[in-house]
């Protein structure tokens, strides 16, 4: 099967051994051999691949930190020499959950398991954005929670962290407004410097502002023209 990857471990070794491998047994394209988070975050921002060999144990972003900055849709393999973060890793889009050091019997296995996967599965019939019908997990100190994406009233940014509100609970999550809007599509707009709103949440406009459950948010200057062109093409 002709499938596309990349492999991101921090240990060359471990990315040798599996370029090896890929290449002995599989007809797949290996598109990238990335050696921290921030190199693979660059590459994938700019490139499609159907899924990612990813070590959990690297320094400065460990795999599961980057995990929860990949869209929701991303397929992982995780490659570790610990079993201890394996319940944890299908908290994610796994396939498989490879322990190191990886033999040629358990790769083949894993070539098996993600070839079924593919087969039955075609990620490329999928929008690469996350969509307002998709769950999702955050990241609230040690808790992954899932999150239903049309549940969410709104995103407000607060210094380093995001403050997550649905109509049931706020979670803290440590990322930037920015990277999150960049994996939303509508009905989630920018509104404010401070603020992404879910549009079909809002119950009134009034005064340069908008009316969610019982919060009055700011529109801004910068994003109003951009929000009411929105408005506008709903308003009868």
């Amino acid at each position: 099967m002709n499938l596309s990857c990349i492999i991101i471990d921090d240990e060359p070794d471990a990315v040798d051994l599996l370029e090896l491998l890929i290449k002995q047994s599989t007809q797949w394209k290996l598109k990238a051999k990335c050696y921290n988070a921030l190199e693979a975050l660059a590459f994938l921002k700019t490139n499609q691949v159907d899924f990612i060999f990813l070590d959990i144990n690297m320094p400065q972003l460990s795999g599961m930190e980057l995990a929860t900055l990949l869209p929701t849709r991303t397929r992982i393999v995780f490659t570790t020499a610990y079993s201890a973060y394996a319940a944890e890793s299908y908290m994610f889009n796994t396939i498989d959950y490879l322990l190191k050091p990886i033999t040629l019997k358990r790769f083949l296995s894993s070539v098996q398991k993600i070839e079924a996967y593919f087969a039955k599965y075609q990620p490329e019939q999928q929008p690469d954005a996350v969509q307002a019908q998709d769950l999702f997990f955050v990241k609230s100190g040690k808790t992954l929670r899932k999150i239903v994406l049309r549940d969410i009233l709104y995103f407000e940014g607060e210094k380093d962290y995001v403050r997550l509100v649905t109509a049931r609970e706020q979670l803290l999550v440590y990322r930037r407004l920015k990277d999150i809007e960049e994996q939303l599509n509508p009905p989630f707009i920018r509104v404010h410097n401070s603020y992404i709103i879910n549009y079909e949440q809002l119950s009134k406009i009034e005064d340069n502002h908008i009316y969610i459950a019982d919060k009055r948010i700011p529109v801004s200057e910068k994003f109003r023209d951009a929000f009411m062109d929105l408005i506008n093409k709903k308003k009868f």
